[in-house]
């Protein structure tokens, strides 16, 4: 799973998230820091409002909770959804010893992107590209 402190700079740097079921997420609170929340129709779904986007908790899936914010909360996205949004500038993924590496082409400048976790290594690769296009 990505860490938290790549997907604070992914967010940081203006990746937004529209919630689908699957995606993993933690809440901005000191409380829930260890827990990590699965969006799912069942359990957790966004509820969509002209002020704004919640995470809906049903039923008794977290009794303290009712819903929050979706600005609370923090996406946490899985390998394939970071690969998803490299898009045509993913070239691969491959392993080197301890460590993951994904190579990417953006803007004519190829790039390698080195993390012992792949979802961490295509995370600095999908940050990168942010941090190009602002």
């Amino acid at each position: 799973m990505i860490s938290t402190d790549l997907a604070l700079a992914l967010r940081d740097a203006g990746l937004v998230w529209r919630p689908r079921s699957g995606d993993r997420f933690q809440l901005d609170e000191p409380e829930f820091e260890a827990d990590v929340f699965t969006v799912s129709e069942m359990t957790i779904e966004p509820r969509s409002y002209p002020t704004g986007t919640i995470l809906a908790f049903n039923g008794t899936t977290e009794w303290a909770l009712d819903s929050v914010a979706l600005d609370d909360a923090l996406w946490l996205p899985r390998e394939d959804q970071l690969r998803e949004l490299l898009r045509g500038a993913f070239r691969a993924l491959r392993r080197e010893s301890d460590t993951h590496v994904v190579d990417i082409e953006f803007a004519g400048r190829a790039e390698s992107f080195e993390h012992p976790q792949p979802e961490d290594a295509y995370a600095l690769a999908v940050l990168s590209v942010l941090r190009r296009i602002e």
